[in-house]
């Protein structure tokens, strides 16, 4: 069975963010779960820098790493899930797990990263309690 996809929709569709940046980390698409996840509609989030997303204390991080992948074209969170502070557009902390993937011209140069994102900031705090709670069982029982 041969079925044509339609991307677009693939896109808009996803429950997971999909968020694409060019080769200076100016965001050149923001996916309808982005908006939900992030706070910023795609009209305030296309074309500005990933900075609005990224907590200051991990900004000059990030640069570092995302400056490395675009002169290397080699990434290891192509398969391995990255998981990082993030920022809500009203400011509120966020916790994020994610693959990238690179986007290249036909010379092979890295014109881009697509991330595809998952908000876990509920099973993040969740699992932060039941470790407090383990460790608080574990000073009383000794």
């Amino acid at each position: 069975m041969n079925a044509t996809i339609d991307f677009a929709q693939l896109v808009m569709a996803a429950g997971d963010a999909i968020v694409v940046s060019n080769a200076e980390g100016a965001i050149t698409l923001w996916n309808p779960a982005a908006e939900r996840m992030f706070g910023f509609p795609e009209s305030e989030a296309m074309g500005r820098s990933l900075d609005i997303i990224i907590p200051e204390r991990q900004r000059q991080r990030h640069w570092d790493g995302y400056a490395n992948t675009m002169r290397t074209g080699q990434t290891r969170y192509g398969s391995d899930v990255l998981r990082v502070p993030a920022l809500h557009k009203d400011g509120h902390a966020l916790s994020i797990a994610f693959t990238v993937a690179l986007l290249t011209a036909p010379d092979g140069t890295v014109t881009g990263i697509v991330a595809i994102i998952r908000d876990e900031t509920s099973r993040w705090a969740e699992e932060r309690k039941l470790r407090r709670r383990l460790s608080e069982l574990e000073s009383a029982s000794q």
